[in-house]
């Protein structure tokens, strides 16, 4: 296969996976590949092991020299500085100078960045479920929560570029559980994937009824395997997605009052959790709206593929780094990337 366009690429950094592709213009992803960002504790080693699988991918689809730009999704990353700040799953340090270090290590192809959840609403909202949609929200569903908040069509980025931290407005006020970020009680303390990993490690210590996942050394439970215990009807692992679903439609009724969404797309592996999860969500919500706002804001899932949402998304600021680049003394307008 032989490329003759300009092409991008996308990165999407989770706490656990590293997801990266090669994008054309009409937002195809070409071809993707992923290492894991869990077992680098140094970002230099990071960097290195990126570096290597995107160049291998690059040779692989006869696209040298033909990245014109890059776009990261990152978490607590910031649009404006082009660094991470302080990012509760990743160890590397509280100040890390993504767009910088990776523009380097690609031999100064120009690189822009966001929130990961801010890439995965701007791919929603290009390619999948939030197609047409001026005001929604997403909400990501991993190894920990994030949101994209759109407004009016436009991604809010706030002052500082650090809007749309929803997975750490505080679900419980005493008591609560201890967060990644250092606070306690955030909604991602509990609705995350190892959020659920937690409630059927707790529930497992305090009751004695029989359960499936009493199999599993409780240290070694993931989400994966409470889903697989709730799908063959295990009691307690279907009353962990319960509670999660409960919190999480406190969560998203408290959301809706923020901004009067058309819809609320949820997106990652714990949203493949179907009826688990969103029928105590839909009961749950419905149970503590705002009256005013009955009726008229959908939950819906992505339309697209985990990797391909923050991937593509990630993709369009790819784009807009190229010509920013270009054209520097052009001022970028932030809210459209």
């Amino acid at each position: 296969m032989t490329m003759t366009k300009p092409f991008v690429m996308g990165i999407d950094i989770g706490g656990t996976n590293t997801v990266f592709g090669i994008v054309d213009a009409r937002g195809h992803v070409v071809a993707s590949d992923s290492i894991k960002t869990r077992k680098h504790t140094n970002f230099e080693d990071y960097i290195k092991e990126l570096h290597e699988g995107a160049e291998r991918l690059i040779k692989l689809n006869d696209a040298e020299g033909k990245i014109q730009g890059i776009g990261i999704g990152a978490p607590n990353a910031n649009y404006f500085t082009g660094e991470i700040l302080n990012p509760p799953n990743l160890p590397w340090g509280k100040v890390i100078p993504l767009a910088e270090t990776v523009s380097k290590a690609f031999g100064g192809i120009p690189v822009a960045i966001t929130n990961d959840a801010n890439a995965a609403a701007l791919g929603e909202m290009t390619y999948g479920a939030a197609r047409g949609l001026k005001d929604f929200i997403m909400i990501t569903l991993g190894t920990g929560v994030g949101s994209g908040i759109v407004v009016n069509g436009q991604l809010v980025y706030g002052h500082d570029g650090f809007a749309g931290e929803l997975g750490h407005v505080i679900m419980k006020r005493n008591n609560g559980r201890v967060c990644g970020c250092g606070r306690t009680g955030c909604l991602e303390a509990y609705c995350s994937a190892t959020g659920v990993a937690r409630t059927a490690r707790e529930f497992l210590e305090i009751r004695t009824e029989p359960s499936l996942l009493r199999n599993i050394a409780l240290e070694d439970i993931t989400s994966k395997d409470v889903y697989d215990a709730a799908m063959a009807g295990d009691m307690i692992a279907k009353e962990v997605f319960e509670y999660t679903g409960k919190i999480l439609g406190e969560a998203i009724a408290d959301m809706i009052c923020f901004s009067s969404p058309q819809a609320i797309v949820l997106f990652g592996g714990l949203a493949k959790s179907g009826d688990l999860l969103l029928r105590p969500l839909q009961e749950s919500l419905e149970a503590n709206i705002f009256p005013a706002f009955k009726g008229k804001t959908q939950v819906i899932l992505s339309e697209l593929k985990e990797s391909d949402a923050a991937v593509l998304g990630a993709s369009a600021l790819g784009w807009e780094a190229k010509y920013r680049y270009e054209a520097p003394t052009v001022p970028v307008v932030t809210e459209n990337a």
